[in-house]
């Protein structure tokens, strides 16, 4: 098979599968690992996939970033259960801080029970339907305004987190995979979740099931900075006991009911 042959149909299969590993390729097209790096490189720099450790994915895929209402309507019970899970988390007193995220936004309604924390976030959509006890202090951060999932980011948000610290960091994502970690579509908002995971004691991840196993554009923390996973019942077995083996604690809840940790 010539070269523009083999590229075109790991191109296809790139696009079909999301991703590639490179041992994959080559037993496939029966050829060594330096050509199947090569083409992988030369496919990169064309702008056609992307490439990761020990193989590639979709450049569509890890680009895309669906808007805060296309979110909100996706696995709304899994969320709305994560969340809940997450507030069990909290003690009255507690600093804490919250990501710009759907799951996040159900899990600020869950405030509503404390009767004192500081909040902290970077979302300006949390705050405006929610009543909280005057107890609760809330601080939104400044900075650029990302219209599309209603996020504040940039050096001016960075610099306010620099002025503080939390007990707690309840951290969303776009992907997670166990050799990339956590990543998102977006470089500035990548910068600021790494921000917000140096200023915490304790990081807390809330993700649902669907984004085991993805990978976006830009890696913001490696499964090292983590604490907690929170998911749901959907998450492959193998992946919680990977995350558990590295020493972190996971719980997998669906609505009303909490199904496993670790």
């Amino acid at each position: 098979m010539f070269g523009e042959e083999r590229k075109n149909n790991i191109l296809s299969l790139v696009e079909e599968k999301k991703s590639v590993d490179v041992q994959e390729l080559c037993e496939l097209y029966q050829v060594s690992e330096s050509t199947i790096r090569r083409d992988l490189r030369e496919m990169e720099e064309a702008g056609l996939l992307k490439r990761t450790h020990g193989g590639a994915i979709s450049v569509k895929s890890v680009m895309f970033e669906p808007s805060f209402s296309e979110k909100e309507i996706s696995r709304t019970a899994e969320k709305k259960a994560i969340a809940a899970k997450a507030a069990e988390m909290i003690r009255n007193g507690d600093t804490i801080l919250l990501d710009a995220g759907t799951t996040t936004y159900y899990m600020f309604r869950e405030l509503e029970a404390f009767q004192k924390l500081t909040v902290v976030t970077n979302s300006i959509i949390l705050p405006q339907d929610v009543n909280l006890p005057l107890g609760i202090e809330l601080i939104v951060l400044g900075g650029a305004y990302r219209a599309g999932v209603m996020s504040l980011v940039g050096p001016f948000a960075e610099r306010c987190l620099d002025m503080i610290k939390v007990d707690k960091a309840f951290m969303a994502t776009n992907g997670m995979d166990l050799k990339e970690g956590l990543t998102t579509p977006n470089l500035m908002e990548a910068d600021i979740k790494r921000k917000m995971i140096r200023r915490a004691d304790r990081v807390i991840l809330l993700s649902d099931s669907s984004k085991a196993n993805q990978v976006s554009f830009s890696r913001f923390a490696d499964w090292s900075d983590i604490d907690v996973c929170i998911t749901d019942a959907g998450m492959p077995g193998e992946f919680m006991e990977a995350l558990t083996a590295r020493g972190i604690e996971v719980y997998a809840v669906e609505a009303g009911k909490e199904l496993g940790d670790g």
